[in-house]
């Protein structure tokens, strides 16, 4: 312990000094006049489609959470898929490693369809000579498995970031592509829908922006539109659960609109404007936090940031679209559990949420399973307990690439503080 009480009650009182001067009720009240008057639609600044556009009647829903949690699902069965990763691994030869395992689950469960999996080794590399990439999917055990080793397009400053990127996404994609038949009535992805992290390179330096003009970030991309498009031939809805939500592009243009007006917007990103919205108190403090229902927003169509890729006036990455450009827009609602404090963010292409019926189906589904669980559907649940590496695993399994490699892990001085922490 290095902080004596005197020093915690100086950080104590200093807390309180900025709280003194913080007036949260006026932020409640600017986030009410923000939902009531901004968002119906809120334009976007370079004068294209709006930013965020309600689908239907703009309004705010409370569900009890006991009374939620019994009422019967609209889907016999639901499916989760995860991809879970190892980390972006360094190497002493320059190697850049990550590891993504992705999984399907359903619910009820199927133990056949638990045990595939889809394994993809992203490997960065900047000598010249070839690096071997297997190019297609290897079977493995007794043909429930396939692996596939991917070469990653060489960066100068990024190749963590890529590797990590292109190993999830594309483990996650192509499994999703493998079992869509299996799904007969909701897959839902544990996260975005799109992959948000590729489609941003459109918007990032120059080295990014080269990068997403490579052939296979757009092979990745594509995955994810043909598994729309797969879904919409086959009636069947595609969702996806972010349980961290990141997005700020509503944040971004009301500050700009505040800024013109001398005024200030508090929130750091959506789900913290979202937060000041849903999250509803008995009296001033933390305790008086009511709990007894979960509230949530009506649907929403999204074309701010990386969303506007994939919407009816953005190029999809360059890909062509078979259905009609507006049936790819990404919509959403926001969920708070006010048991947790957590807020989540539910997406679905527009294809699947144009029908007032089916949207309103994949939103009593979410918050039915969320009061349920407390946390993300059941069906994600199961397919992250199957997807997830643990801590244990993951030093295991760069133990083993170490060795088969030849070479030792580059370590910074936080492996030696923290005694290896994360092993």
């Amino acid at each position: 312990m290095t902080l004596d009480p005197v020093h915690v009650d100086d950080i104590a009182s200093m807390a309180s000094s900025i709280a003194d001067s913080v007036d949260d009720t006026d932020y409640d009240d600017l986030a009410r006049t923000v939902w009531e008057s901004w968002l119906d639609p809120l334009p976007s600044p370079d004068g294209g489609l709006p930013i965020i556009e309600p689908i239907g009647e703009q309004r705010l829903h409370a569900a009890n959470v006991d009374d939620v949690a019994l009422t019967e699902t609209p889907f016999p069965t639901v499916h989760g898929l995860d991809s879970g990763t190892i980390n972006p691994t360094t190497f002493k030869n320059g190697l850049v490693l990550d590891v993504a395992h992705a999984a399907m689950a359903s619910e009820p469960s199927d133990l056949d369809l638990h045990r595939a999996r889809s394994i993809v080794m992203a490997a960065h590399t900047n000598d010249p000579v070839p690096l071997f990439d297997t190019g297609e999917w290897l079977k493995s055990d007794r043909g429930h498995g396939r692996k596939r080793i991917l070469r990653i397009p060489r960066v100068n400053r990024y190749a963590e970031g890529v590797v990590h990127a292109l190993a999830l996404y594309l483990a996650e994609s192509d499994h999703a592509l493998e079992h869509a038949d299996r799904v007969s009535d909701l897959l839902i992805l544990d996260g975005p829908v799109y992959p948000k992290e590729l489609l941003s390179w459109r918007d990032r330096d120059a080295e990014l922006r080269d990068l997403a003009r490579d052939a296979k970030p757009k092979a990745v991309v594509e995955n994810y539109v043909r598994l729309v498009e797969r879904f919409v031939e086959r009636d069947v809805p595609l969702a996806g659960f972010v349980k961290n939500p990141g997005a700020k592009h509503i944040v971004r243009t009301v500050k700009k609109r505040l800024d013109e007006s001398d005024g200030n917007a508090p929130w750091v990103d959506d789900a913290s404007f979202f937060l000041s919205l849903l999250e509803r108190r008995d009296g001033p403090d933390a305790e008086d936090r009511r709990t007894d229902e979960l509230t949530f927003t009506s649907w929403f169509v999204s074309r701010g940031g990386s969303d506007r890729q994939m919407s009816a006036d953005g190029d999809a990455f360059g890909i062509e679209r078979q259905l009609d450009p507006e049936s790819y827009a990404l919509t959403f609602f926001v969920l708070y559990d006010p048991r947790t404090d957590v807020c989540y963010r539910v997406e679905a292409p527009y294809a699947f949420t144009k029908d007032t019926e089916r949207r309103e189906n994949l939103m009593h589904h979410v918050v039915r399973d969320v009061a349920a669980t407390r946390g993300p559907p059941k069906a994600v649940e199961k397919a992250d307990e199957l997807a997830r590496v643990s801590i244990g695993e993951k030093a295991a399994l760069r133990r083993k690439l170490s060795e088969k490699l030849d070479t030792d892990l580059v370590k910074s001085y936080d492996n030696i503080r923290w005694v290896d922490a994360d092993e």
